[in-house]
């Protein structure tokens, strides 16, 4: 898939020096190199607008399997302590591309890790709670038949978001 191109227009002083159509963007990150990329290309975007990024993770809700008494099999979960440390570990490993780049092209980066049922209900959520006017993001370009079998979190985010939604292939 080609990559998305969008031209700024420098004539006023470049970023900083005219009035930005995006001031705080989200870049949601599921630890996958597609997402990385989307979240580098989020964060070129934010420079040549002059805005600040922030990268969340959305984490799965702990959940406890069911036991079963007389005559069934008791599965041990794992403590919701070790989940919820497990949880932040891959957070921090799936956040950190976006503070490198963010870093290196001197833009203001915040992190989040939050739960939810899915994905896109969490960068939907995280999106109003933080106040970003606009959510960058990669897309797996799935068609036809995978979409609908498969789901797609970025086509979820498409169809629920309130503010515009920037996606790189």
């Amino acid at each position: 898939c080609p990559p998305v191109l969008i031209h700024v227009n420098r004539r006023y002083g470049g970023p900083g020096h005219h009035a930005a159509m995006y001031k705080h963007i989200l870049l949601p990150t599921d630890g996958s190199r597609l997402s990385a990329k989307g979240a580098a290309a989020g964060v070129r975007l934010a420079k040549a607008l002059g805005a600040k990024v922030t990268g969340v993770y959305v984490a799965a809700p702990y959940y406890r399997p069911p036991t079963y008494l007389e005559g069934g099999v008791y599965i041990p979960g794992v403590p919701p302590k070790v989940y919820r440390k497990h949880s932040e570990a891959l957070a921090k490993k799936a956040l950190a591309p976006i503070e490198a780049a963010a870093r290196k092209a001197r833009v203001r980066c915040a992190t989040r890790m939050l739960t939810a049922a899915r994905p896109s209900d969490g960068i939907l959520k995280a999106a109003r709670a933080l106040g970003c006017d606009a959510i960058a993001m990669a897309s797996r370009c799935r068609h036809g038949l995978d979409t609908v079998l498969l789901g797609s979190e970025t086509r979820r985010v498409l169809l629920s978001s309130k503010v515009p939604v920037v996606v790189f292939r």
